[in-house]
């Protein structure tokens, strides 16, 4: 259907004490199962075509670039939850084997070599469309367990997207826009929850170079990573960044990320929806909605605050991203390092 024509997004009513009925009336309301075929393991990447990532590499103009990622390293945020920790690096030959000869090499050849050990999604990532589950349904109305096995992800595994992710760009600022309005500046408080009516809110303040339309890869910038910093800087660590309270979508805008026919969307926060849940018993409720039945690619844990400082600066919030995944086979989620250009 043209973008034109489109019915403006449904902001759905939330029943705090219902979270398995409001689950359910959204699967219900906006699967994306069998719209692409029964064979289909890209989702809301359809979306994403040709004329896509044209419309976004037309948008360079200055050449500038800024990496979206947080660094991979053991003083990451991780902290234990379902046996996530941050990366290990270990090194396996060091320029001190070189200088002992101790390699192996002739003629005084030598080098350095390296390994890292870490789960998939302990930084900056891409969830992929393996990664939840909905009473056991996985995307496109696959048994789970035909999906995902020890062998990992044999259907929709993070490498079928490598070529993928790529295309227009747009930054929705709702830290910069909105924080203002709660004490803040440039962030949100811990448990605000950003509704279809803020991201319009923001899109208006933002102007033209804003507004999102089919196909684009959305960033949301809370400014959960900048306080996250802030308390790094003063020497008392990440705290609960890696699963605590923080700002973040509202389940309610499961009818927006469905509607607006984006091809995907990250944020600066660990989870992507707001925490704690806006349910009275819940767990990320919203991933069990636009994971497994709209099909959405949801990127965690990005780093947008350069990027925001300049397109505040020059008031273009669009640029071309690239955000391809690392093609680990089989995977259900993958480190990644975006690349957003202007």
């Amino acid at each position: 259907m043209p973008e034109s024509h489109r019915a403006a997004p449904v902001r759905a009513e939330l029943d705090r004490t219902d979270p398995e009925g409001a689950i359910a009336a959204a699967a219900k309301r906006l699967s994306n199962s069998g719209r692409w075929g029964a064979d289909d393991i890209l989702g809301t990447l359809n979306f994403l075509t040709e004329d896509k990532r044209r419309e976004g590499a037309a948008l360079v103009r200055r050449g500038v670039s800024f990496s979206l990622s947080q660094q991979f390293n053991a003083e990451g945020p991780q902290k234990g939850w379902r046996r996530r920790m941050n990366p290990v690096h270990t090194m396996l030959d060091t320029g001190l084997d070189a200088e002992r000869g101790i390699q192996g090499f002739p003629h005084g050849h030598g080098g350095a070599d390296d390994m890292i050990t870490m789960p998939l999604q302990a930084s900056t990532q891409w969830d992929g469309l393996g990664h939840i589950f909905d009473h056991g349904t996985a995307y496109n109305g696959r048994r789970a367990g035909d999906i995902v096995s020890s062998h990992g992800d044999r259907v929709t595994g993070i490498e079928t997207v490598a070529d993928r992710i790529a295309g227009r760009g747009v930054l929705l600022d709702v830290g910069r826009a909105l924080g203002h309005e709660h004490g803040t500046d440039g962030e949100l408080p811990d448990g605000f929850a950003i509704t279809a009516e803020h991201l319009a809110a923001t899109i208006a303040a933002q102007g033209e170079t804003a507004r999102v339309r089919r196909g684009d890869l959305v960033c949301v910038r809370t400014g959960h990573l900048s306080r996250a910093r802030r308390s790094l800087a003063a020497g008392t660590g990440w705290g609960d960044y890696a699963g605590g309270p923080a700002p973040g979508l509202s389940f309610t805008t499961a009818d927006w990320l469905h509607d607006s026919e984006i091809a995907g969307i990250a944020t600066d926060t660990w989870g992507v929806e707001v925490r704690p849940n806006e349910f009275d018993i819940a767990f990320q409720p919203l991933h069990q909605v636009v994971i497994p039945h709209i099909g959405l690619f949801l990127g965690e844990m990005w780093d947008l605050d350069a990027l925001a400082a300049d397109c505040a600066a020059d008031g273009v919030w669009e640029f071309f991203l690239a955000a391809a995944p690392l093609p680990v086979t089989g995977a259900v989620g993958a480190p990644v390092n975006p690349l957003a250009i202007k």
